[in-house]
């Protein structure tokens, strides 16, 4: 069985179709984005569960119409609750900010 915590992060090139890296640690995906000066979101991902039913569990979403548990909705569904940063050019957008709010948002979002 998978641990509730264990998770990856993964980053998102911006205008990219497919994500370009997976690490088990921020701090590694923090140096191979900056080494390469890349601009996209980093985000943390559950392990063996999707972020629809992640979102359910953790309280976070609750389905209230009947296309929100359809096959299209869940396989587009994302939540600006996972954590999650914003990078530019190689450098996270919330160290580079007196908001420490910046780079990760709380509500949740519904493709």
């Amino acid at each position: 069985m998978t641990d509730k915590n264990q998770a990856v992060w993964v980053f998102h090139g911006d205008s990219a179709q497919f994500s370009s890296g997976i690490f088990t640690t921020k701090e590694t995906a923090d140096q191979w984005i900056a080494r390469h000066q890349l601009s996209g979101m980093l985000t943390k991902y559950p392990l063996d569960t999707g972020v629809y039913d992640w979102a359910i569990a953790e309280g976070i979403f609750k389905p209230r119409q009947e296309y929100q548990t359809g096959a299209k909705f869940i396989s587009r569904f994302t939540s600006a609750s996972q954590e999650h940063y914003h990078y530019e050019a190689g450098i996270d957008q919330a160290r580079n900010t007196d908001d420490p709010a910046a780079g990760h948002d709380t509500e949740t979002a519904e493709s």
